[in-house]
């Protein structure tokens, strides 16, 4: 997971991240059911957090050298220790220049987090292969009560000079016809679509430890102890509002994504 505002580091933390992680791992699958690639000798994954979406490319190409690259200390040790046989690299998304050029590069749920999405989507592709793919989704979701609760806790509690513009280090995501204009000119083939899962969750406290895991950290890595007890406290209230219990006493969390595929070039 790449940070992406100098002076706000996130302490990435592989536990919370991996307790949902069948949920998190159904749109890697589904990124990488849409890559049209036979073979491949060389994989890139962008990003790769614990190594579950680093496990898909090695099961998809199992004769392919499969490189993960994250930020992240945790999440490197728990790759590593998910995929002994594979190489994990700590690297910057934002400074990544690949020695080979890959035959896929893949991006699940990274790329939010890297800005200039203007230079960085045309880099990556023109580091693939001929015929090489950039496959990546990233989730479209600032809008959603679960990501603009988190502002309004953070600038209406008495932590609000404390956590600053925490929202900052995320990049809100471009049109995905933005992203076609980017990559339109040198590609062979691009496919892109925008999907919304429904996640049924036992509880508010549920939702409010998904997003621990990855999307609220900035807001609350710079607080207290007491301050994070205290903030978390006031979120999950305010999720409890938004997200009212089902008949079967379930809350139902969308969660937007946005996918691209695209082929370069022969």
């Amino acid at each position: 997971m790449p940070n992406i505002v100098p002076n706000i580091v996130v302490d990435w933390n592989s536990h919370l991240y991996r307790q949902f992680e069948d949920e998190r791992t159904r749109p890697a699958r589904d990124l990488l059911a849409r890559i049209d690639l036979e073979t491949a000798s060389l994989a890139v994954d962008l990003g790769c957090g614990p190594g579950n979406s680093t496990e898909l490319l090695v099961t998809r190409f199992p004769q392919a050298t499969v490189i993960g690259l994250d930020t992240s200390e945790d999440m490197l040790k728990s790759a590593r220790a998910r995929l002994p046989g594979c190489r994990f690299e700590k690297a910057d998304i934002a400074a990544w220049h690949p020695g080979k050029s890959p035959d896929l590069i893949y991006a699940n749920a990274s790329l939010q987090w890297v800005g200039d999405h203007e230079r960085l989507m045309p880099r990556l592709f023109s580091e693939l292969a001929p015929g090489g793919v950039l496959a990546f989704q990233m989730p479209d979701n600032r809008e959603e009560p679960s990501h603009r609760l988190m502002r309004e806790t953070a600038a209406e509690g008495p932590w609000s000079q404390i956590i600053g513009d925490a929202a900052a280090v995320r990049l809100k995501v471009l049109p995905l016809a933005a992203y076609y204009d980017m990559l339109a000119p040198g590609a062979a083939a691009i496919e892109i679509w925008r999907t919304t899962y429904h996640h049924p969750m036992p509880s508010a406290a549920a939702i409010v430890n998904w997003v621990r895991g990855t999307g609220l950290r900035p807001f609350i890595d710079p607080l207290s102890e007491a301050q994070q007890a205290a903030f978390l406290s006031d979120y999950e209230k305010r999720i409890g509002q938004a997200y009212p219990p089902h008949p079967d006493g379930r809350l139902i969390l969308a969660f937007p994504r946005i996918f691209l595929v695209a082929r370069r070039k022969t």
